[in-house]
Formats: structure tokens, C-alpha cells, sequence
């Protein structure tokens, strides 16, 4: 596809493909103009990462308009377009019920006043009936209209609220505040997944606390991690300066911005309201990474993530405590490496700094903990065999020398296999390890 013009927008050149695709739409009668994010982000001097048309046209009519594309009808009278496996997605306008009949209506429905912008590609104008620009220029997240109306209609808007405030450091209008406050339950009728995915995008931002307090503030968090919730205002032990919950939101700060990091960084003391004791006048929590990493598990799955992610994030929770301070053999540093397994050791000192640091006393650990984690590294560099695959046997090996068929058993003789290996590496040479199975074939 060719361009139809150089058209820019402050500056940025407007896609070909997006003026192609408005283009044929006009050519055939109807009106086209590019909103939403794209117009925003020119504004603001981001790069445009996607570009979205709004039509009078209905859905089958912009569908049928594009047979040379790979296109999917999606709800919402949304029509999306792949070209070179990137989405373009053409929309008919909304209305109060339904579709609507022009671009002002269309704008009218959408969510803040700097998204409800549109460019006029015939006139090269930008259209901004809610006062967009203005809110842009004085840092505001408005909703547009009417608030409560807003969220009425998808209420995770108020989630959304909350991440462009971080996104854009942003302050939120007071009524569009008011009405999340008191709109803060309708946030059950939502998808667990739309849920779940919007809480990734704000906590991977700069500073998560800060949207992480507004959800509290306004009641959102109480409804999506009542859970997370309970350790407000609960005092912790002189190891600790903070409550729990202050703990917890230092700790995700402080912690890489990587979403599976942040996610063990929100969930990794989770369960310690629960178990929560007074013993001799201290405040003391047993066991509390165990029963956090199960409570994770809960919550992981309520919100729908996938198994892989839930695995991996519970493992981490629950090995979270390890003791760096203690003098370990080479031997217990590489069970405790397998157990950990090679793929998660870095998350786990990254996340257990973070915890550390959260403490709130200052960097005095980080000597002891670098000295472990030096110690790892030193013994991953001699490649010490910690996983089956690692083994110079195999299952075939196994079934060979002992005279076994294909079974569970011999997943399980090659982790006693290993047990040894881990205990002793020198003995990783095939035909000691055959030397093992024989005699134990003896026995």
C-alpha cells in the first residue's frame, strides 16, 4: 500500500497504512478519522505504537471493504486489519446505545478527554470537543462528561485511570475520583483477565505504590487483592520500619521493573496478616513464605494467569527467606541451586535485595548477600550438573542396564541419579553411573 499524502500530526508522519485504510473508507462514501491514543501520543512526542480509525461505516460494511487483508470482526463494532503482522483497528462510531452518527458522539463514549481526539485527514485539523489539549497541558486525567456514565460503561476505565496517572504523572480530576470512589465495586462485573492485565501494565511502572495507594484510596484495590489489603497498618518486628503493607509497596518499587518480579515483589509477604502471632511481646510470623506462596497461588488463579507464570511466581515466594548468612558447603549450594532451579536464581537475589532494602534500615545486607550470590555464580561457572539432562546417562541407558520398559520409573531412577551427582559431580562420567545402576540392579 502507497501513501495517500506526507500528512504529520505535531510534527509525526501519519502511517500509510492508517491513510490507506481511511482513505478507501472516504473514497466509498464514508467518513474516516484517525483517534484515540495515536492523537494523544503525537501530542505528547511519543511514538505512535498504534493507529486507530473511527467510521460511519458498519462493521460487515468495513469488513467487506477489505478482502486483500487478513481481518477479524472483533465486538464492539471494532474490525481489525493485519497488514505485515501489525493490527490496524477500524471502529464504527459509538453511540449512547449502539452505534452513532457522528465523530462528536463517537468521542462523547470514550473514556478521557485526551483520548477523545480525532484528526481530520481532509481538513488536517484536530478535532477536541472535551477539552483535551487543555487537560494535557494541565497534566489532568478527566473523564469525559460525566463521569459515573463513563465507568457505567466499562468499568475498568478506573483502573485505567490510575495507570495513565503514572504513565503520564498526571493528577486525577476530583469529580472523575469521586465517582471511581463510588463506583469502586462495579469493577466485579469485569473479565478477571482485563483485570489481570491492567494491573500488569501499572505494575511495571515507575513508582507502582502510587497507583497501587490510589486503588486503595479509592476502594479498587479492596475489590481486586482484598487480600494485599489486610496487612495495612499492621506493625511488623524491629527488623522491620514499616507496616506490612508499606513493606510490601517498598518492595515493589525497589525491585526491576519486570513484570514477573514485581508480581513476586506484590505477593511475597501476602499471607503474613494470617499468620500474624505475638510471642514474648514480638511480633513474629511462622512460616509465612510458605503460606504466602499458596495464597499467591489463589490469587494467581482467580485472576487467570497461566500456569507457567503461577508456577514460577509462587516458587519464588516461597523460596524468598532463604538464609544468605550462613556458611555452605559447595555441596548444600548446589542442592540449593537445583532447587531453586538455574533460570530463577537471579530473580530470587533480585527480588530478596529488594525485599531487604525495603526493610527500611539502610544497605547493610547487600555485603553478605553478594558474597552468596558470588558464590552461586562461581559454582554455575564449573557447569555442575543440576538437571536430568545433565546426567551422562539417559533413560535408554537406564532401561539398557537394568532390562526396564518405558515407564514413571525411570524419570524416577534418573532423579536418584542426579541426587548423586549434585552430591558428588566427579561421579558424572557414564560409566560410573552404570557402575550405579548395576549394582543397584544387584540389589
Amino acid at each position: 500500500m502507497q501513501a495517500n499524502a506526507p500528512l504529520t500530526i505535531q510534527g509525526q508522519g501519519i502511517s500509510s497504512i492508517v491513510l490507506d485504510i481511511s482513505g478507501k473508507l472516504m473514497k466509498n462514501g464514508y467518513q474516516a478519522f484517525i483517534v484515540g491514543g495515536a492523537i494523544r501520543d503525537s501530542l505528547l512526542g511519543f511514538e505512535v505504537k498504534d493507529w486507530d480509525v473511527a467510521t460511519n461505516a458498519m462493521p460487515e460494511k468495513i469488513y467487506d471493504l477489505f478482502p486483500g487483508m487478513t481481518r477479524f470482526h472483533l465486538k464492539h463494532g471494532t474490525v481489525t486489519l493485519v497488514y505485515r503482522g501489525k493490527n490496524y483497528e477500524v471502529t464504527a462510531f459509538r453511540g449512547k446505545e449502539g452505534f452513532g452518527h457522528s465523530i462528536e458522539e463517537d468521542l462523547a463514549h470514550r473514556d478521557f478527554t485526551f483520548n477523545a481526539l480525532a484528526y481530520d485527514i481532509i481538513n488536517r485539523r484536530i478535532i477536541d470537543p472535551f477539552g483535551g489539549k487543555k487537560d494535557m497541558a494541565n497534566k489532568v486525567v478527566r473523564a469525559v462528561l460525566d463521569p459515573l456514565e463513563r465507568f457505567q460503561e466499562d468499568p475498568l476505565r478506573m483502573m485505567r485511570a490510575i495507570r495513565f496517572s503514572l504513565e503520564l504523572e498526571y493528577s486525577i480530576e476530583p469529580e472523575t475520583l469521586m465517582a471511581m470512589t463510588s463506583m469502586a465495586s462495579a469493577i466485579d462485573t469485569v473479565a478477571q483477565e482485563r483485570i489481570r492485565d491492567e494491573l500488569l501494565r501499572i505494575v511495571v511502572l515507575k513508582k507502582p505504590s502510587r497507583g497501587l495507594n490510589l486503588m486503595r484510596k479509592t476502594g479498587l484495590l479492596q475489590r481486586v487483592l482484598p487480600e494485599l489489603v489486610e496487612g495495612y497498618r499492621k506493625r511488623q518486628n524491629n527488623y522491620h520500619r514499616y507496616t506490612i503493607y508499606r513493606h510490601t509497596m517498598e518492595t515493589v518499587d525497589s525491585v526491576e521493573p519486570d513484570p514477573v518480579l514485581r508480581l513476586c515483589a506484590l505477593f511475597h509477604d501476602i499471607a503474613k496478616p494470617r499468620v500474624r502471632e505475638k510471642i514474648k511481646e514480638r511480633w513474629r510470623f511462622l512460616g509465612h513464605a510458605t503460606a504466602s506462596a499458596e495464597l499467591t497461588k489463589d490469587i494467581m488463579m482467580r485472576l487467570r494467569f497461566s500456569n507457567e507464570w503461577t508456577d514460577r511466581v509462587t516458587s519464588l515466594v516461597a523460596h524468598h527467606m532463604f538464609d544468605y548468612k550462613q556458611e555452605l558447603s559447595d555441596r548444600a549450594m548446589r542442592r540449593f541451586i537445583k532447587r531453586i532451579g538455574v533460570d530463577n536464581i537471579g530473580d530470587l537475589m533480585r527480588l530478596r535485595k529488594a525485599d531487604d532494602l525495603a526493610h527500611g534500615w539502610g544497605r547493610g545486607f547487600e555485603k553478605d548477600i553478594n558474597a552468596f550470590e558470588e558464590r552461586i555464580y562461581a559454582i554455575l561457572k564449573k557447569s555442575p550438573p543440576l538437571g536430568v539432562s545433565d546426567l551422562a546417562v539417559n533413560g535408554r541407558d537406564v532401561m539398557d542396564v537394568l532390562g526396564l520398559q518405558p515407564g514413571p520409573k525411570i524419570g524416577k531412577i534418573l532423579k536418584q541419579l542426579l541426587d548423586v551427582v549434585i552430591e558428588k559431580p566427579e561421579c558424572n562420567q557414564k560409566h560410573k553411573l552404570i557402575q550405579i545402576l548395576e549394582e543397584t540392579k544387584e540389589r
